[in-house]
Order: structure tokens, then C-alpha cells, then sequence
């Protein structure tokens, strides 16, 4: 039997798969928002735990509390607090993204270009406080 008549291919020419088992990412926009989403989120989580603990601080000793509120305050958690805004900007926007993708019918024809619509919005909205704020780290 021929291997036409059998309606398989005489050599096997099955895809090769990568190390991963075929599930490496090719760095598309949906990757980029997925990476960067996963960072956010955890930088995000990780600055509460601090602030929770250095809010309890307080019950502690106010003065110890004091002087760690005190020890915040320079140009480099100046630089930090930019980062920690410019990260839960683009956790919130690219949140609503996601809610967008699941809820609009065809959401997901269309995630590319709502993923350069959270990036040009989130320049939109970081450039200008990104100015303000690092006068007022810069300006003392």
C-alpha cells in the first residue's frame, strides 16, 4: 500500500518542538502583557507588606515609626515612588484591558491594539506626574 492511499506521509514530518514542549513565547504584545503584568503585581504586593509593617511601627514606638518615615525621604524612595506609580498605573490600566478581552465579544481580535492603548495612555498619564513629582524629590 502506497503511502497515498493511506492518507499518511511516507516520512514523518511532525513539528519540532522546543525544550519547552512547544510552549516558548514568540515575545508578542500578548507576552509583554503578561510578563509585565505578573512584575506589577508582585511589586505592588511587595510594597504593601512593607508599608503594613512599617505602619505598625506606630504601635510600637511613634519615634521609631518617625524615624523611619524620616529615612524615606530622599531622592532615591523619591525614584522608588515613581516606579511604584508607574507600576500600579500600568497594573490598573492593563486590568481593565483584561476585563475588556473576556467581556467584549471578538476582545481578543483586538488585544494588540488595546495593549498599545494602555501603553500610550499610561505615557499619557506618567510623563506629566512623572515631572511634577521628581520637582518636587529634585527641588528641595
Amino acid at each position: 500500500m502506497s503511502s497515498s492511499s493511506t492518507g499518511t506521509p511516507a516520512t514523518a514530518t511532525a513539528p519540532k518542538k522546543s525544550a519547552l514542549g512547544g510552549r516558548l513565547y514568540r515575545g508578542n504584545e500578548g507576552m509583554w502583557s503578561w510578563v509585565l503584568h505578573r512584575i506589577t503585581g508582585v511589586a505592588i504586593f511587595f510594597f504593601l507588606l512593607v508599608h503594613v509593617l512599617d505602619s505598625a511601627l506606630l504601635l510600637v514606638s511613634p519615634s521609631v515609626y518617625d524615624t523611619v518615615i524620616g529615612a524615606y525621604k530622599n531622592p532615591i524612595m523619591g525614584i522608588g515612588e515613581l516606579g511604584l506609580v508607574g507600576a500600579i498605573t500600568y497594573h490598573a490600566f492593563n486590568g481593565v484591558r483584561i476585563i475588556l478581552i473576556d467581556f467584549l465579544p471578538g476582545g481578543t481580535r483586538i488585544q494588540r491594539g488595546m495593549f498599545w492603548g494602555v501603553i500610550v495612555i499610561w505615557f499619557v498619564v506618567m510623563i506629566p506626574f512623572a515631572i511634577m513629582h521628581l520637582s518636587h524629590v529634585f527641588g528641595h
